[in-house]
């Protein structure tokens, strides 16, 4: 991406949105997205969409994001260019927002798949799209085969050179709560031997939707924060390395609390 910092950093250039998208930023953002779903699905039925076209799509996003005002500030950006072989990606999971923005900052260096809910693939559209990067899609209704299933299909993931982005809470939320924060992605790394990337995010730029959960408002006065922490090698049993992953979360998300 452009603008990044001697620190490998990337910060959103100054400017003032256009009129209407400082009036009106989510109408605006999200009738960008309108566009940008159609050209992803349109890409999906033809069984086109491949990983830079992904990335095309993602950064589409952020510059949706960035023109009705929303900042971003990511740390370590550099971080997926460094890697050697497949990773786990570890991550809190506050909004939508991230499912969309990840692959643009992530794939081009290091190839990913999401580990998903079973439902997000039914989306209109979206759904199309999400399928045809091939997930791990998970139920939520019964831990143990999911665990089953993410230990299974994760493995082959990883053995054909693909890293995983895993958000370990039950659901989205805008506080982060330790003991909510499971050790799937834990257990997958020991399992198949890979390290994990701690990633903390803050996006509550996107708020959730009072008819639909997934298209909320936009509110660009809070900045969307992302940071790669540096890999974790698994030992033991990984108790550990899992309050590791979360002391980097917590930590960050506490020093952007401040900051804000």
């Amino acid at each position: 991406m452009e603008h990044l910092t001697e620190n490998n950093e990337y910060q959103t250039p100054a400017g003032t949105p256009a009129m209407i998208s400082r009036l009106c930023p989510s109408l605006a953002f999200h009738f960008r997205m309108l566009d940008i779903y159609r050209q992803g699905w349109w890409w999906a039925v033809r069984g086109v969409y491949d990983g830079e076209k992904w990335v095309h799509g993602s950064l589409r996003v952020i510059r949706a994001l960035e023109s009705v005002g929303v900042r971003f500030d990511i740390e370590n950006l550099g971080l997926p260019d460094r890697l050697g072989g497949p990773v786990i990606f570890i991550a809190n999971h506050m909004s939508t927002l991230e499912t969309f923005v990840l692959p643009g900052l992530i794939h081009p260096g290091k190839k990913i798949v999401f580990i998903v809910k079973e439902s997000l693939l039914t989306f209109p559209f979206f759904g199309r799209v999400m399928s045809a990067r091939n997930p791990i899609a998970v139920g939520r209704k019964n831990p143990r085969e999911d665990l089953r299933l993410v230990l299974e299909e994760g493995a082959v993931r990883l053995s054909a050179g693909r890293s995983i982005v895993v958000f370990p809470q039950t659901t989205r939320s805008s506080t982060f709560i330790p003991e909510q924060f499971n050790s799937i992605g834990i257990k997958l790394a020991k399992r198949a031997d890979v390290p994990v990337v701690p990633v903390a995010l803050k996006t509550d730029a996107g708020g959730p939707g009072r008819l639909l959960k997934d298209f909320g408002p936009i509110r660009p006065e809070r900045k969307v924060r992302i940071a790669f922490g540096e890999p974790i090698r698994i030992e033991d049993g990984g108790r550990e390395q899992h309050e590791q992953v979360i002391r980097f979360i917590q930590g960050k998300l506490e020093e952007w609390g401040k900051e804000s």
